[in-house]
């Protein structure tokens, strides 16, 4: 089993706002997804984290999107200006045990 954090550095005022548009965006996707915010640490941060059984399933599960043009433009039209919302960003993928 592998985990995938997706950490978003956000601009001050905007980690709540990006949380919200993920969190839109992803409903009905049919993939579990859990989006954090900060309470400590380092301020304006959102972390996506999504589990896989493996690195081939995680790849799997992005031609996933090639193969429905439905599906991407949703996300498209649901995820349009969030480019302006972060100002760095960056993916780790774990391994559990």
């Amino acid at each position: 089993m592998i985990q995938v954090h997706e950490t978003f550095v956000c601009k001050p005022g905007n980690a709540s706002k990006l949380a919200k548009k993920f969190k839109e965006a992803m409903a009905g996707l049919g993939e579990p997804v859990t989006i954090l915010t900060d309470m400590t640490g380092q301020y304006n941060r959102v972390i996506l984290v999504t589990q896989y059984d493996s690195l081939t399933a995680y790849e799997k599960n992005w031609e996933k999107y090639k193969e429905n043009p439905e599906a991407m433009k949703k996300m498209e039209t649901a995820m349009a200006g969030y480019q302006d919302m972060y100002l760095t960003g960056s993916r780790e993928i774990y391994q559990t045990w």
